[in-house]
């Protein structure tokens, strides 16, 4: 399934201007980067589950699927990515 099929096409064109982004869930080997972005922007790591996404490889945000809290890299434009993001939990949260 494609994500893209169901995203607004304003989202769709900003987003299509990435290289490369894969969104996925957390594992145990994503807690020091995940720390890293809570601590760049100053905020506590979002309770588990949590949606990720990368960018051309880097990780720049994430977002819990139980709270909906997000974490991002303020240092990268990221509200393309995020929305991305908050669009696949909402897509995971009602095929639940």
């Amino acid at each position: 399934m494609t994500v893209f099929g169901h995203a607004p096409v304003a989202l769709r064109r900003v987003v299509s201007g990435r290289e490369h982004i894969v969104i996925r869930f957390a594992r145990g080997g994503d807690v020091s980067g995940v720390s890293r972005l809570a601590d760049l922007c100053d905020r506590p790591v979002p309770a588990s589950p949590l949606l990720l996404a990368e960018a051309d490889g880097s990780l720049i945000a994430a977002v819990s699927t139980r709270t909906g809290d997000v974490i991002r890299d303020p240092f990268v434009a990221s509200d393309d990515v995020v929305a991305l993001l908050q669009l696949r939990a909402t897509q995971l949260d009602r095929a639940a």
